[in-house]
């Protein structure tokens, strides 16, 4: 990747709705050059998605995130990326990684309540016959998402103890 291109995805990264003239003035390039080079980086799938980051907290509707970690055995001909297709097809499958360590996948899943996130486990995840176990955690405040705090800074007096 040319040092360009990173530099583009830096400032992408950071705020994705900054504009191609404004990349261009901040990298000493010329419009046609950052938008060529942002082309490129979106047809090698390098730039797969641009998007808003939302503190779901502060949302008033119900939103329920949980992590659920999967240990599977994998598929003879298409290892982990089997399973991996299989899982990703829901629509409650918001992230799906594979990991070391003593589960193979992290899911991270959304749905409106505990018990929907509960069914999608029992009635989706747990069918497939290469599924050993699972161990779900619920997400119960973020309090950084992609790098960003979501807390907003308390103003007044720290609290002092003896």
């Amino acid at each position: 990747m040319e040092q360009l291109e990173r530099e583009i995805l830096g400032i992408l990264s950071e705020d994705c709705r900054i504009g191609t003239e404004k990349i261009a003035t901040m990298l000493g390039q010329t419009p046609a050059e950052v938008e060529q080079a942002i082309r490129d980086l979106e047809k090698r799938g390098a730039i797969v998605k641009y998007t808003a980051i939302s503190n779901l907290d502060e949302e008033e509707d119900e939103c329920v995130q949980a992590l659920i970690e999967v240990k599977v055995t994998p598929q003879s001909g298409s290892g982990f990326d089997g399973i991996a297709e299989e899982i990703a097809q829901h629509g409650e499958v918001k992230n799906l990684y594979l990991m070391s360590g003593a589960y193979d996948f992290a899911v991270i899943v959304e749905s409106n309540s505990v018990k929907a996130v509960s069914r999608f486990i029992s009635e989706c995840i747990s069918t497939f016959d290469c599924v050993l176990s699972t161990a779900t955690h619920f997400i119960l405040k973020k309090y950084k998402i992609e790098g960003a705090l979501t807390a907003k800074k308390k103003s007044g007096r720290l609290s002092v103890q003896a």
